[in-house]
């Protein structure tokens, strides 16, 4: 199976912009036959605005709308994070819709990162499992996949492929060279990190985005400058590289 990646600027409140560059990559993804496009974190509205909660919008609504129509017309999938509304909470969230427009996976972040995210979203409970293209999947989101608990919960509910809108800023380019490969190998699971690039108001974003097999091998890594990444994620992994950690844990107390 062939997925891609958009690091790309923030559209920085612009839905014409950030609907049309979406467009674009998919179009050329689904000409290179991937079956999603993974887009960076809350890239509706864009990661680093300022009115986020009067911008977010519920689950199904007309962003939702927007881009399901987006995927029938492109005859692709997409993964993009979003501002969410849900009452009085707002989520930092991420759903996939595959090339038909119909949701086939929902996440909420679970670990908020630094006190602007904290005062912004409510955190999320939960990790969730869907197929893509016949890969149990998961979805995590920018500092989630830093922490192993998640990515072994998704692993335990049979995640193969664990797909990450992030907005991960300087200088923490080491995540996606060091912490992202290191997870993919000891969870064996294949890892995608999509991530910004350039600058966003006072943030500037490290790029960096990549495709981490299980054996720890990137399979597409970008600079720091927009890109689109595409990846056959199917190889066999190098075997004399594959860990046993998941079968081999063996828990204190």
């Amino acid at each position: 199976m062939r997925i891609a990646l958009l690091q790309t600027t923030s559209p920085e409140g612009d839905d014409d912009t950030a609907f049309a560059t979406l467009a674009h990559a998919m179009q050329a993804a689904a000409a290179m036959q991937a079956v999603t496009l993974v887009a960076p974190e809350t890239y509706l509205p864009g990661y680093g605005q300022p009115d986020i909660p009067a911008r977010a919008q519920p689950r199904g609504g007309p962003w939702h709308q927007r881009l399901a129509a987006l995927c029938v017309a492109q005859g692709c999938g997409i993964v993009v994070g979003y501002a969410e509304r849900d009452g009085a909470s707002v989520y930092n969230s991420a759903v996939a819709f595959d090339a038909s427009g119909r949701e086939i996976g929902h996440y909420r972040k679970v670990q908020l990162f630094g006190p602007r995210e904290k005062s912004i979203y409510a955190a999320g409970d939960s990790v969730a499992t869907f197929d893509l293209g016949g890969i149990r999947t998961g979805l995590l989101i920018c500092y989630d996949v830093e922490f192993a608990h998640l990515v072994r919960a998704l692993t335990l509910q049979g995640a193969a492929l664990i797909l990450v809108p992030t907005a991960n800023p300087e200088p923490n380019g080491h995540v996606s060279r060091l912490v992202v490969p290191a997870h993919a190998i000891n969870h064996s699971v294949t890892i995608a990190y999509a991530n910004y690039c350039g600058t966003e108001g006072a943030i500037t974003y490290c790029g960096g985005s990549v495709i981490a097999a299980p054996d720890a091998a990137m399979l597409a890594y970008a600079g720091p400058a927009p890109a689109l990444l595409v990846a056959d994620i199917g190889r066999t992994p190098d075997p004399a590289l594959l860990q046993t950690q998941a079968a081999d844990f063996r828990p204190l107390g």
